[in-house]
C-alpha cells in the first residue's frame, strides 16, 4: 500500500478529536505542568504560509515536550476586535460581527489541518461577551485603583481610520494600519499608567530567557535616563527655567537653551516677548505635527528666538538666548533642552543654521593638567563639519578642566546641587497607555458619565457592557465613536444617584484584549472569576510564548504592564507573563518580500496540504532554514521532504513484511544502535535550541543507514517513529499502529504515539572528541566553530574572540556578559 497522506491525516485528526486526546494533560500528577503558547492570528481571514511558520514548528517544539514528559498544554484562540476587521467589513459592506466569525471558522479549520497538539476546549475569541466581560472588569480593578484614568491629551489621529492611535502605532508618522499620515489632536481620553512600572519593567527584564535583542529593544522604548535638573535663571524676572540633561559635564559648553512649544514660559512671561507674534504662529504650526514628526533626524529643525527673553548659565553666568523648537517635547524631561553644539549633532546643526557660538569643553585626549584652573579657549577642527558626543577630558571649564566627563557629571552636579542650582534626577521616555478608540468594533469602556456625580463605573455585576448590533456602524466625521449614534446604549441610569446619565461610547484599544488573554486560556469557561487561583497557580506563567518580533515594543510590553498590575492588586502570584520567549524568522513570498496580505504576495497552505499533505508542510517550514531567521517560500522545495516521508513509509513497511526473528540477527546491529543513540540525543537537542532544520537533517541521515540494513529490529523503527512523531504527527501515529505498537481497533489516548515517552540514548555509545560550538553575539547565531567537545569556557572565550567574525559584530565595543552552555553554544552580549 502506498503512503497516501490525505487519507491518514483525515482519518487520525478525526479520531484524535473523537478521544479528546489534547484536550487535557495525559502525565502522571508528580509530572511538571509546561505552558506553551503560540500568539493567537488576528481574524483577518485566510492563514497564509507566514502565519503557518509560526505555528507549525512551535508545535514540534510542544509535541517534544509532552513526550519529555511535561504536562503540556498549548492553547489556540483568535484576536478578533480592532480597526482592520472594521474596516474589512465596510469595505465589504458587512457587519464587523458576521465577518469576524465567519473569518474565524475558516481559519479554525484550516488550523486543524495542521494536526497540531491544540487544546481547542480552550478556545477563546476576544470578541465574545464571555471573554470581554472580563477585559471590562480588568478595567475597572485599574480604574479602582488609581491605573486607569480620563485626560485631555495631545493624541495622535488617523484622518482615514477617524480614531486616535497609541505612539506605538505611528509608524514614520503614518497610521500602522491604513499607512495615512496622522494628525495631532488634543482629545479626551482614557489611559492606562503603565508609566508606574517604568522601574519594575525594566528590571524585570533580567530574570527573562528572551532575545537579548527583545529586551534592548523594550528598554530603549522606557527610555530610562539618569542625570540631573539645572535651574537656570531667566534675567529680568523670578522665572527659572528647569532642564534635564544626562551631560551635566557638558554644560560650560551650553550656548543656548530650547523650549517645547507647550511650555508655560509663553504664558508666564508672555508680556516680556518682544515677538510674540511670530512665536504664537510657530506654536500653532507645532501642534499639527506628531511626536515622532518632531523629533526624526529627517530634514532641517525648525525654531524661533524667543527675543527679550534671556537665561544665566549657572556655571559661568554667561547670558544665553532662549529658542522654541518643535523637536523638543514637553513630556520628556523638563520641556526645555540645554543646547550643547559642540558635543550634540542635533544643536550643532541648530547652531550652524542660526549662527550660535560653538565652544568645545570635552577633548578626546587629555590636554591640560588637572593642576590648571584656566585653560584657552579650544576648539577642534573636527568640529567644523559635526559634534564629538563621546567621552574625554574637560577644557573651557574653569575648575574642572583636565577632569575625566564622567567623574565630572558627578562633581559639576554636587557642586551646583550645594548652591541650589540642580538636583538628581530620572526620567523615562515611556508614556502613559492611551486606550480610548472611537470606533464601533471594539470592547465598550464601562464608564458612565453622570452630570452631578461625574464619571462613574459601572457596577461589575451588570458586566458586561454588550457592545449592540446597529446597523451604521462607520466612523463618524466629527471622530466621534459610532456607538455615540445609538440613544438605548447611551442613555442609561447612574450606578450613584440613580439619575439620568450616558454611557462611554469609545470602546477600547485591541490590545488591551490581547494583553491577558493567556490568563484566560488556563479556565476559559470560568463565569465567576477570570480564572481560578488554583488553575493560575498551576500553570503560569508560561513557560514558552513564541511569536513574531515585530510585538517586542506594543504586546509584550502591554501584556508585562497587565501582570505586574495585577499581581499588585494580588490577583496573581508572579509578576512576568512570558519566563521564555523565542521569536519565529520571516517568511518571503516569491517577490523576495516579507509574506504579507497587504503586499498580495501570499501563499495559501490549503494547496499543498492537499496536494502533499500536512505532515510535509509541517516539516519542510521546519527544514526551510533556521527557524529565527526564516527564508524565501519555495514551492519546489518540499518535493524533498516528501521524498524522505515515502522513503520512511517504505521503510517501516518493509521491516513489517519481515519476521522477527530475522531483524534481530542485524549485522550491523553495533553500528545502527551507535547511530541511534547519536540522533537521539542530537535530535532531542535540537528541538530544545529550536534548530529544527539541523535535526531533521540528522533524522534523513538515520533513515538512510536503515534504508541500506533491510533486517532491522522492530526496536529500531520505534525508536525512529518516536524522533519523527513531532514533525510528523499523522503519519508516525499510522505507522505507530501499524506495527502493532498499539491497539489500532481499540484506539485509546494511552496508545497514541504522541503519548509515548521520548527515548533515552546511552551517551558512552558515541562519546564525541569534538562538537560544534554555536557562536551567538547578543543572541544571534553568527558562527559555528568545531571544538573539542570538552572545550572549557576560559579557551571557548579566547578562541570565539579571536576570530575575525566575532569582531566583526562586536567591533570595540564593551562586553556585558558571556553565556556559555557547554558542548553547545557561547553567547556574547556586548
Amino acid at each position: 500500500m502506498n503512503y497516501n497522506p490525505q487519507k491518514i491525516e483525515k482519518k487520525w485528526q478525526r479520531r484524535w478529536e473523537e478521544k479528546n486526546i489534547y484536550s487535557r494533560p495525559f502525565r502522571r500528577k508528580e509530572k511538571k505542568n509546561f505552558y506553551h503558547l503560540v500568539m493567537f492570528p488576528y481574524s483577518s481571514g485566510d492563514l497564509h504560509i507566514g502565519h503557518w511558520y509560526n505555528f507549525a514548528p512551535a508545535d514540534v517544539y510542544a509535541r517534544f515536550k509532552r513526550m519529555k514528559g511535561f504536562n503540556v498544554i498549548s492553547p489556540m484562540g483568535f484576536d478578533a476586535f480592532g480597526l482592520p476587521a472594521e474596516n474589512a467589513a465596510i469595505k465589504h459592506r458587512i457587519h464587523p460581527k458576521t465577518w469576524t466569525y465567519k473569518n474565524i471558522n475558516r481559519m479554525r479549520k484550516q488550523l486543524k489541518t495542521m494536526g497540531a497538539i491544540y487544546d481547542w476546549s480552550r478556545e477563546v475569541i476576544t470578541s465574545d461577551p464571555s471573554y470581554y466581560k472580563w477585559t471590562q472588569w480588568m478595567f475597572l480593578q485599574l480604574y479602582k485603583n488609581g491605573l486607569a484614568y480620563r485626560a485631555n491629551v495631545p493624541c495622535n489621529f488617523c484622518p482615514s481610520c477617524k480614531t486616535v492611535l497609541a505612539n506605538e502605532q505611528v509608524i514614520d508618522n503614518k497610521c500602522e494600519r491604513c499607512g495615512t499620515e496622522v494628525e495631532q489632536k488634543k482629545i479626551e481620553q482614557w489611559l492606562f499608567k503603565i508609566t508606574d512600572y517604568t522601574d519594575d519593567l525594566l528590571n524585570g527584564l533580567k530574570k527573562l530567557d528572551w532575545p537579548e535583542k527583545t529586551k534592548t529593544m523594550q528598554k530603549n522604548w522606557i527610555g530610562k535616563s539618569e542625570g540631573w535638573t539645572i535651574k537656570f535663571q531667566i534675567l529680568n524676572s523670578k522665572f527659572q527655567l528647569e532642564v534635564f540633561t544626562t551631560r551635566i559635564d557638558t554644560l560650560f559648553g551650553c550656548t543656548y537653551l530650547v523650549v517645547a512649544p507647550e511650555h508655560p514660559i509663553f504664558k508666564k512671561l508672555k508680556s516680556k516677548i518682544s515677538n510674540i507674534g511670530p512665536i504664537e504662529d510657530y506654536l500653532e504650526k507645532s501642534k499639527k505635527k506628531t511626536d515622532r514628526e518632531r523629533i526624526s533626524e529627517i530634514g532641517q529643525k525648525t525654531g524661533v528666538q524667543i527675543k527679550g527673553l534671556m537665561a544665566l548659565n549657572p556655571v559661568n553666568q554667561e547670558k544665553i538666548p532662549i529658542f522654541v523648537a518643535d523637536y523638543v517635547l514637553i513630556h520628556y524631561g523638563k520641556g526645555a533642552i540645554m543646547a550643547v553644539p559642540a558635543h550634540d549633532q542635533r544643536d550643532f546643526d541648530f547652531a550652524k543654521k542660526h549662527n550660535l557660538s560653538i565652544i568645545e569643553v570635552i577633548h578626546p585626549k587629555s590636554i591640560v593638567k588637572s593642576s590648571v584652573k584656566k585653560a584657552p579657549l579650544l576648539v577642534s577642527s573636527e568640529l567644523e563639519h559635526s559634534a564629538y558626543d563621546g567621552e574625554g577630558f574637560l577644557i573651557n571649564s574653569d575648575r574642572f578642566n583636565g577632569m575625566r566627563s564622567l567623574d565630572a557629571r558627578k562633581r559639576i552636579g554636587e557642586w551646583l546641587e550645594r548652591q541650589n542650582k540642580a538636583k538628581k534626577d530620572v526620567y523615562y521616555r515611556l508614556r502613559d497607555w492611551l486606550i480610548s478608540r472611537q470606533r464601533y468594533w471594539g470592547c465598550p469602556i464601562p464608564m458612565i458619565y453622570c452630570q452631578k456625580c461625574g464619571w462613574v463605573p459601572v457596577p461589575e455585576k451588570e458586566l458586561p457592557v454588550v457592545l449592540p448590533r446597529i446597523k451604521n456602524f462607520k466612523p463618524t466625521k466629527e471622530g466621534r465613536s459610532p456607538l455615540a449614534n445609538s440613544k438605548t446604549f447611551v442613555n442609561t441610569t447612574c450606578p450613584k444617584c440613580k439619575g439620568p446619565a450616558k454611557r462611554e461610547t469609545d470602546t477600547m484599544d485591541t490590545f488591551v484584549c490581547s494583553s491577558w488573554y493567556y490568563l484566560r486560556y488556563i479556565d476559559p469557561r470560568n463565569d465567576k472569576q477570570f480564572a481560578s487561583k488554583k488553575k493560575i497557580d498551576d500553570w503560569l506563567p508560561v513557560n514558552m510564548y513564541i511569536g513574531g518580533a515585530e510585538h517586542t515594543v506594543l504586546h509584550l510590553l502591554y501584556s508585562r504592564f497587565f501582570t505586574k498590575a495585577l499581581n499588585d492588586l494580588k490577583y496573581i502570584n508572579f509578576k512576568e507573563p512570558f519566563l521564555g520567549l523565542y521569536h519565529q524568522g520571516t517568511i518571503l513570498g516569491l517577490d523576495g518580500q516579507k509574506m504579507s496580505k497587504s503586499k498580495g504576495n501570499v501563499v495559501s497552505p490549503d494547496l499543498f496540504v492537499q496536494k502533499y499533505g500536512a505532515d510535509a508542510v509541517r516539516m519542510y517550514l521546519c527544514f526551510i532554514g533556521p527557524y529565527d531567521r526564516g527564508g524565501p517560500w519555495n514551492p519546489s522545495g518540499i518535493l524533498g521532504i516528501c521524498r524522505f516521508l515515502d522513503k520512511v513509509y517504505t521503510l517501516v513497511e518493509t521491516v513489517k513484511t519481515k519476521s522477527q526473528e530475522e531483524t534481530e540477527n542485524s549485522q550491523d546491529a553495533k553500528e545502527i544502535n551507535k547511530l541511534l543513540n547519536k540522533t537521539i540525543q542530537k535530535v532531542g537537542d535540537d528541538i530544545e535550541n529550536f534548530q529544527f532544520n539541523t535535526a531533521i537533517s540528522c533524522l534523513m541521515i538515520l533513515v538512510n543507514e536503515l534504508s541500506k540494513n533491510v533486517r532491522n529490529k522492530y526496536s529500531d523503527i520505534q525508536t525512529l517513529l518516536l524522533l519523527l512523531a513531532p514533525f510528523a504527527p499523522h503519519l508516525t501515529e499510522e505507522l505507530w499502529q501499524k506495527m502493532g505498537f498499539s491497539n489500532l481497533k481499540d484506539f485509546k489516548s494511552a496508545n497514541s504515539i504522541h503519548n509515548q515517552l521520548w527515548p533515552k540514548y546511552n551517551p558512552k555509545l558515541f562519546k564525541q572528541s569534538k562538537i560544534q560550538l554555536i557562536v551567538q553575539i547578543n543572541g544571534k547565531v553568527r558562527d559555528r566553530i568545531e571544538v573539542k567537545s570538552s572545550i572549557s569556557k576560559q579557551d571557548a572565550e579566547k578562541l570565539v574572540l579571536s576570530r575575525d567574525i566575532a569582531n566583526k559584530w562586536i567591533k570595540n565595543r564593551e562586553v556585558k556578559k558571556i553565556i556559555f552552555i557547554p558542548k553547545k553554544l557561547i553567547n556574547i552580549v556586548y
